[in-house]
């Protein structure tokens, strides 16, 4: 899948969570984006697949979305538990925008607030969750509620 995401998005449409005043606190996410530290289509996904056999490649993204050939069902799950759109981009399917805003930070989990960008969990944050998709949950809502963000059903 190699589409634009949100054509309109620029750099200066990111929002930095640690300098969120009171006018944006309380703020709505509207959807999720999650980036892969890996390339889509087959050549990625041989070259990700060769490379983690070899303990070369790594992302902690895949480990928590997929099992070794398909999606894990307790990430099918919870997505379908999430009160707005998630969506899941390989690096090479983001647009020029968000891959302008992502950078080499990937993986990663951007959220969608009043049309702006909230980049909520990088590397580090994905790698503690140790492939657990209720670990990966629990971080995601901490860190939301840090910033003083939450889902259109309160949570």
């Amino acid at each position: 899948m190699n589409r634009t995401v949100h054509p309109s998005l620029t750099a200066d449409d990111v929002v930095d969570p640690t300098r969120l005043d009171g006018a944006t606190a309380q703020a709505v996410v509207t959807e999720l984006i999650m980036i892969y530290d890996a390339d889509g289509g087959l050549r990625g996904e041989l070259a990700y697949g060769w490379g983690k056999l070899r303990r070369t490649a790594h992302c902690s993204l895949c480990s928590i979305t997929h099992g070794l050939v398909r999606e894990r069902r307790s990430w099918a799950d919870w997505r379908c538990s999430v009160p707005v759109p998630v969506e899941a981009l390989h690096r090479n399917e983001r647009s020029p925008e968000v891959e302008e805003i992502t950078g080499d930070r990937t993986p990663c989990v951007l959220a969608c607030v009043d049309g702006a960008w909230v980049f909520v969990l990088g590397p580090g944050e994905l790698d503690a969750c140790d492939g657990d998709v209720d670990v990966f949950a629990n971080v995601l809502a901490a860190s939301l509620e840090r910033v003083e963000l939450s889902f259109p059903d309160g949570s």
